[in-house]
């Protein structure tokens, strides 16, 4: 399955301080797990996108953040609620690879704490998604699908109503479903499990930038087994890594969706896919989601 949420930074900063990106709610690369305890073999934590950075600049914190993504991110830093900060909310688009300062900010008083709230979200929101057609992001006769767009289980909302699980044996390489930029990758996580809170941010995963913003999010791949770098250009049927079974997910399988960003938040677009037979045709509304792929 797919959750992709927003990620949110929560602090309490008293001095010159870096953080990173903490949990608001579940999701692909939108949120980093709190350190994880052992849970069918041992995992690592989840790089962040965005880091803020507070210096202090003559009587007031310049507020600089620091985009870990090869490709756009969509930023909004804001106060506490309860607890107004003179200039914020401020929300900008920083480039991939970049650092930015969105602010300056009174620095807090007598031992007072500031309390921020950080999202990001990957992606221009200006991007249009073009009707493009994308190649099988595998190479089979025969597909299966095991979770159709719109699937009851967990393509219900908007970042994953398009997309679409694959049923395939762990270790089957996967391929991109079009050409594109390498934007992130999250690899190290090992095992998987059906607990939403504990399981669902702990999936590795690709996420490739297309010319015309869109981004192709490729999920639940094998730990260890990406044949691509971040920032990498790829061509369509490129070589990106190897399907797992890590994260949220009951059997090995391929999550495989195109997202735009909406506005700080992300939607998912349908995507015309075709294989050897032509192009291949769903069910929706969970008309055929009988798999164990999540």
């Amino acid at each position: 399955m797919l959750r992709l949420p927003l990620t949110c930074l929560l602090m309490s900063l008293l001095a010159s301080t870096t953080a990173s990106a903490g949990d608001w709610r579940q999701g692909w690369g939108l949120v980093s797990p709190a350190p994880p305890t052992t849970h069918a073999g041992s995992a690592e934590g989840a790089a962040p996108m965005a880091r803020l950075r507070l210096q202090p600049v003559g009587t007031q914190w310049q507020a600089r953040i620091d985009n870990g993504l090869a490709g756009p991110l969509q930023i909004e830093l804001r106060a506490a609620p309860g607890r107004p900060v003179e200039g914020l909310p401020v929300q900008s688009l920083i480039q991939g690879d970049s650092s930015l300062v969105v602010g300056h900010l009174p620095a807090p008083l007598d031992g007072r704490t500031l309390d921020l709230r950080l999202q990001s979200v990957p992606g221009n929101p200006a991007a249009q998604a073009e009707d493009v057609a994308y190649r099988l992001p595998f190479d089979a006769a025969r597909p299966r699908v095991d979770q159709a767009p719109q699937g009851r289980f967990s393509h219900d909302d908007e970042e994953n109503r398009d997309a679409v699980d694959f049923a395939l044996p762990e270790g089957t390489l996967v391929l991109a479903a079009r050409e594109g930029t390498v934007m992130q990758i999250q690899d190290g996580f090992r095992g998987n499990g059906q607990d939403r809170e504990r399981d669902g941010a702990r999936a590795n995963f690709i996420r490739v930038l297309h010319s015309d913003g869109s981004m192709a999010l490729y999920g639940h791949l094998q730990t260890g087994g990406m044949r691509v770098r971040r920032g990498q250009a790829v061509g369509a049927g490129q070589p990106l890594g190897l399907s797992g079974n890590s994260g949220f997910s009951s059997a090995p399988h391929l999550h495989f969706v195109v997202q735009v960003n909406c506005g700080m938040g992300l939607r998912s677009v349908p995507a015309r896919i075709f294989a050897e037979q032509g192009q291949l045709q769903f069910a929706r509304q969970g008309e055929a989601e009988g798999g164990t792929g999540r």
